[in-house]
This record gives C-alpha cells, structure tokens and sequence, in this order.
C-alpha cells in the first residue's frame, strides 16, 4: 500500500472523530434543556416572573370569630325642662317686631286716639285677632286713664300682663300621656296627630317623640299617613334615633286605619307608654275627612281610648290656619294645638286667636328646625319673649 493511501486513511479517521465530538456537545446542551433563545433551567430566575406562592407561617389556635358591626349610637334628646326658655332668649335676642311695635306707641308721653287705633292696628297685623285686640285695648286705655299711668316702665308692666290674661294661663296644657287602664288592663296613651300638609306635622310627631324619650317614656310610632310615599319613611327615620319602633305598612295607599290599629295593638303588647299616630294631611273636603278620621278613630278604640287628639298649625299662616283649625275641630275632636314656626314672631297672636277658635289650648310649640325645637307651651315664657325681656 502506497505512502499516500496511508494518509487518505488517516486524515478520514480524524474527521470521523472530529464531527463525533461536535454532535456530543450539541446532544449534551440540549439534554439540559438549553434550547437557543432561552435560559438555561439551572440559571436564576428574576423576581419578578416568580409566580410561586410564599411559604405562610403555621397558624396555631383556633380561626377568630368574624366581628358584629357596631350598633349606631343612639340620640339622646335634649332635657324639656328650659325649651321655652331657650325660645324666650332667641326672641329677646332678635327684637320681637310685635312686642316691640306696641312698647314704642305706649311709651309715648300722651296717648292721641291715633296711638289707640296704632295700637290695635299691630295686634290685627300679628293675628290677635279683633275680639281679642279689641278687649285688650279697652283694658290698657281703662287702666291708664283711671290710675293715671304715664311712666313707661309701668306701661310696660300693664302690657304684659295684660298679654299674659289674653293667652289665658288658667287652661290645662299638660298633655295626656299616661297610661291608663281598660277592662282591668293597662293600656297606653294614644296621642293622634291632625293637620294639614304642609305645617310640619309627621316632623312633630318625630320631635314629640324625641320629647317623651326625653322623659323616659317607652314610644311606639304609627305611621298611618299612607297617601304620601315619604311620609313613612321620615317617621321611620325619627324613630331611628332615638331607639323607638315605627308601624308601617309596606304598600303605599294602604288603609290608614289598618296601621293604626296595628300600631295600638304593638303598644299594648309591648307594654309601652305611648302610640303616636301620625295620619294624612289631605284636606280636600270635609266630608271625606271626617269619614277617614272617624275611621281611625272608631278602631283605635277597640284597643285603648284616644288621649289625645292634637292638631298641629303653622304659626306663619294667619287666618288660613285659623280656617283649617275650624275644619279640623269639627272634625277630630281636637283637645290640643301645636304651633310649628313660631320662631318667627310677627305672627305670635295665632296662639290667642286659635285658642279662642277652637276654645281648646296651645299645648306644644314648635321653635325651629332642630330635633329638640318642641316645647311644651310657657304663657309667661311667651309673653316675656315677645316683649323682649330676657
């Protein structure tokens, strides 16, 4: 064999082993699973593709019991006692335009027939009314004449009390709130609410509340105004507060004497001091109002006598709360008023005027439009307001 055969032969072996070690090297990477165009399995990863839950610490012990939700803190209504004061120092504060109308014409020198007939003419304009006006002027002119008054100071002093005789304070105001007894059983007070739309009657019965409450009186609240859709919830609402149930019903136009029956009956079983029974304020003819209070009437009896029946008037609205008050006393056998608004005191007289109307007292007067702004009605607390004397 020729020398040059020989190295053919040997040049093919080293080929041979040569492309033998490339393939190893090639088999091996991809044994490891290191594939072109992608990290190794062994090479680190970074955090943030690392989707693997971490470890938790062993718990020990029993899994705490999920937390009740916090009841809401209840309100908690202002004392009664020194309402009326506080209305007393709101109006000194302001300057009432009627007290202060009548003091500045009696504390002139001399008195003309003019000033007499100025006089009365303010007592018209606050809705004293005429009988009334009338009977105070001639007192005043009789007092100053015969006993011969001239110093303002003691004119002041006849006016009030004057002022104070006309508002009358030998009427019964106490609002009839215990509980009495039926048949050898004891059954609350049941207080019915009247009035028109308007005047702040379902927010009465919410402040009353909030009164009773204040005297630790246990209340129930029947919402029998059925014929206004939000009339049930604003109640609902003011109950709410204070920690006192309202009866309701869940359809709207529902029959109000069915709540109210309702609401009568859960004061019976709960035992409670007093039912409020708010009712609609429609006014749209006489006949079809008395149908519907002396429905509610009638089946508020089967379960207790009614306490009282309180009709409640806008102070601001004159003789046209005076023509409402006449309706409704027809009507519900109204044993009390309450005067919303009376804060503002231009219009003070109503509470003389509808005294005599209806020959039933002012009870309650509404003083403005926080929740404690009800209270019970001061005839000299009133008086002093007006005429400024804090």
């Amino acid at each position: 064999m020729t020398d040059s055969l020989w190295l053919w032969i040997l040049l093919a072996v080293v080929l041979v082993v040569v492309i033998g070690g490339t393939g190893l090297v090639v088999s091996g990477r991809r044994r490891r699973g290191d594939v072109p165009g992608s990290p190794t399995v062994d090479a680190p990863t970074d955090a943030s593709t690392d989707v693997r839950p971490a470890p938790t610490a062993p718990t020990t012990g029993p899994t705490p019991p999920a937390q009740e939700p916090a009841e809401p803190a209840l309100d908690v209504p202002e004392p009664v006692g020194g309402r009326l004061a506080r209305l007393r120092g709101r109006l000194a504060r302001s300057g009432s335009p009627f007290g202060a109308r009548l003091l500045q014409v009696l504390s002139r020198d001399h008195l003309s027939e003019d000033d007499w007939d100025e006089l009365e003419e303010t007592l018209l304009l606050a809705d004293v009314g005429a009988g009334p006006a009338g009977e105070l002027i001639d007192a005043l002119r009789t007092r100053v004449r015969v006993e011969g008054v001239k110093d303002p100071t003691a004119v002041r002093a006849m006016l009030r009390e004057e002022l104070v005789r006309l508002v009358d304070p030998t009427l019964d105001r106490t609002l009839a709130t215990t509980r009495t007894v039926r048949d050898d059983v004891e059954v609350p007070a049941v207080v019915l609410v009247v009035g028109v739309n308007g005047t702040g009657k379902t927010t009465t019965v919410g402040k009353l509340a909030r009164v009773l409450v204040a005297e630790e009186r246990s209340v129930v609240l029947g919402a029998a105004d059925t014929f206004r859709a939000a009339a049930a919830d604003q109640l609902q609402t003011w109950g709410s507060r204070v920690g006192v149930p309202t009866v309701r019903s869940d359809k709207d136009g529902a029959d109000p004497a069915a709540v109210a029956f309702d609401a009568v009956r859960r004061g019976r079983e709960d035992a409670v001091d007093v039912v409020l029974v708010d009712t609609a304020g429609r006014l749209q003819n006489k006949a079809g109002l008395m149908d519907e209070l002396g429905k509610i009437r009638r089946v508020i009896t089967k379960e207790a006598p009614l306490s009282e029946v309180l009709l409640v008037l806008d102070a601001t609205t004159g003789q046209n709360g005076l023509n409402q008050a006449r309706v409704f006393g027809e009507v519900a056998g109204v044993t009390g008023i309450v005067l919303t608004k009376l804060d503002g005191t231009a219009r003070g007289g109503i509470v003389v005027a509808v005294q005599r109307e209806l020959g039933v007292p002012v009870k309650l007067v509404g003083l403005g439009e926080g929740p404690d702004d009800l209270a019970p009605f001061d005839v000299e607390s009133f008086v002093d307001g007006l005429l400024g004397d804090d």
